[in-house]
């Protein structure tokens, strides 16, 4: 039994350090208002247990039972209290009602066993406890002003009874002072957690957001390139083939000239097009670093770029490791909780590469990366990321740690060893494009 729980407490710790930063904090607030609820059990079972020995036992049994209620109808109003103020379940209207009437019926039948004698000058403590937490979940489930309302005419009601029951004047005034510190200090406590928690959510949607707009954003950059390329070209293309439509009809041999101008005009579309759907025209690795900065910035993340080899690279490189930078930015807004991301960028001596050449070291690392099938839907950017470094000679890995960080490295030569791909630039590239 002792193995059972150990390896259940061990596996709910181990899904707790691989859940997202808002997961976690959700489960911590949780799990530090149920600790309230529990510590008032505790106060009450000890003083049922220890503090009660000289009261009657008739009237120390049903308080037990009475207590047992007022806690566990704490812990049932702290879960649904919570859901209904993050906005995901109804008011908890059954529950609230009986934890405030078992809250105050409790109180009652201290002063009252006080009053007859039953229990001694010592049970005005349990009522004192009763009253501290009364308020906490109550403020999750009615606003400041009502709850502050009720627990005002809940601790009013409690001073003329305890004072009926002939509690003394000085403890009395002690244990009115002690019950609204506490009332204050958990109520606050509560509606603070529940309103942070409510906050937390909101930034993880505006987050989630962000992320949407990045890819949004890319989406019309590509239209608007694809209406840049295509647009004029095919307008070109119709009219010179309507005219080469009427001048064929009239017999006339300048026919041949307009469509061997739409047949060129057609070719340069498709390496154009061609470019702009393998991410060549207009990729910058500067431009790609400073926008990472940028939009992970804006998202909450920290964002530290060391950048000390981009002075060295060719055209290619650049246009290569600028789509890493992009494709590995993408990730770390869609598949992960990141707080911090750095991206190094160094060109290492001789001896890196097949060959003995220099390489360029582009790597990105960040935190709060989601466990392996944690995101829903696959997609292919690091499979097209290896396929394009490819071409150059380059690799690239992805790794993700045991602590959550995840590790994005691509490694391409400066000169790409001999036999190796080089289709990236002039003739080649359009070649094997065509292909395709």
């Amino acid at each position: 039994m002792a193995v059972a729980v150990g390896s259940g407490a061990l596996g709910w710790l181990r899904r707790f350090r691989r859940a997202s930063g808002p997961d976690r904090f959700h489960q911590y607030t949780r799990g530090t208002l149920y600790s309230f609820a529990v510590s008032e059990a505790a106060l009450l079972g000890f003083w049922v247990v220890a503090g009660s020995g000289d009261d009657d036992i008739r009237l120390i049994a049903p308080l037990a039972v009475l207590y047992a209620a007022v806690c566990a109808c704490h812990l049932r109003l702290v879960r649904d209290g919570l859901r209904y103020y993050l906005g995901t379940a109804g008011r908890p209207d059954g529950p609230a009602v009986a934890y405030a009437a078992l809250a105050v019926g409790g109180v009652a039948a201290l002063h009252a066993g006080i009053g007859t004698g039953l229990l001694g000058p010592g049970a005005a403590a349990p009522a004192t406890w009763l009253l501290m937490f009364f308020p906490g979940p109550l403020v999750l489930v009615l606003s400041v002003r009502r709850a502050t309302a009720l627990g005002a005419v809940v601790l009013a009601g409690s001073v003329l009874s305890a004072a009926a029951a002939g509690v003394s004047p000085q403890h009395l005034g002690f244990q009115t002072g002690a019950a609204f510190g506490g009332m204050a200090v958990f109520g606050a406590s509560y509606r603070c957690s529940g309103w942070t928690m409510r906050v937390v959510n909101e930034l993880e949607e505006a987050r989630e957001a962000q992320a949407r707009l990045a890819v949004a954003e890319e989406r019309l950059r590509f239209s608007r390139d694809l209406h840049d390329v295509l647009g004029r070209n095919l307008s070109v293309i119709a009219l010179k083939s309507e005219l080469a439509v009427q001048l064929a009809q009239r017999g006339s041999p300048s026919a041949v000239d307009q469509m061997t101008e739409v047949q060129r005009i057609a070719r340069d579309s498709q390496r154009e097009m061609r470019e702009v759907v393998r991410g060549y025209r207009e990729t910058d690795l500067h431009t790609e670093l400073v926008g990472a900065r940028g939009v992970l910035r804006a998202a909450g993340i920290d964002c530290r770029i060391e950048d000390s080899g981009s002075g060295g690279l060719t055209g290619p490189l650049h246009s290569a490791l600028g789509w890493v930078v992009r494709e590995g930015t993408t990730n770390v807004l869609r598949h992960a909780d990141a707080r911090r991301c750095a991206v190094r960028l160094r060109v290492a001596g001789p001896g890196g590469a097949p060959g003995g050449g220099a390489v360029a070291e582009l790597v990105m690392e960040n935190d709060g990366a989601h466990p392996p099938g944690a995101t829903a839907g696959g997609g292919s950017g690091l499979a097209g990321l290896r396929e394009r470094l490819a071409e150059l000679g380059g690799t690239l890995t992805g790794e993700r740690g045991a602590d959550g960080t995840f590790r994005l490295a691509a490694r391409v030569p400066l000169r790409p060893a001999a036999g190796g791909g080089t289709g990236r630039t002039g003739g080649g590239e359009g070649g094997r494009g065509a292909e395709r």
